[in-house]
């Protein structure tokens, strides 16, 4: 009887042990992804530089190239990510908020089916990317550095800040304010 229960405790000690460790810090590990705080990096105009080329195939199965010479939007999504979900509205809201900014999104570690359920019920409207290899082009700038990400680029196509997690829409129409006074 004492030997099981210093089995039973040596089991209770042994979960807890384990079920404790975990990341104290501001951002969280979730379903292999990191979300962000919402924190903004923003880069002065003499420091910036260029954004990748953003082209390729579209969530709804078009071609799609985004050509500059206007500020852009560059949201960074999954239709399994919480904070992904939860940001749609204000993307949808500001982009048509905002007719002369080009907002466009890339998908990652998604399965096309659901992203693309997921896009057409919250009316997204802006295209949408799915190849993800298009992360690879920001990664001397501001890379995406958590799910969501986005990332905004100046009239000259230069990556000029990032938001790391979720927008909002005084955050993210801020950014847009700035860019358009420059």
């Amino acid at each position: 009887m004492i030997r099981n229960s210093r089995r039973f405790i040596l089991l209770v000690v042994s979960a807890l042990v384990l079920t404790s460790c975990g990341n104290g810090g501001s951002s969280t590990v979730q379903e292999n992804y990191i979300s962000g705080n919402g924190a903004v990096t923003f880069i002065s105009a003499d420091d910036r530089a260029m954004a990748p080329k953003l082209t390729g195939d579209t969530l709804y199965g078009t071609k799609f190239d985004f050509v500059g010479n206007k500020i852009a939007v560059v949201n960074v999504w999954a239709s399994w990510c919480s904070p992904c979900r939860a940001e749609i509205p204000a993307l949808n809201s500001l982009s048509q908020k905002y007719p002369d900014v080009q907002f466009m999104g890339i998908l990652t570690r998604d399965n096309l089916a659901n992203a693309e359920v997921f896009a057409r019920q919250l009316a997204v409207t802006y295209p949408n990317f799915i190849d993800d290899s298009l992360l690879l082009g920001f990664r001397n700038t501001l890379p995406a550095n958590a799910i969501p990400t986005t990332v905004v680029l100046d009239k000259q196509g230069r990556v000029a800040a990032r938001i790391s997690g979720p927008v909002t829409v005084g955050g993210l129409s801020d950014l847009i304010e700035r860019l358009r006074a420059e």
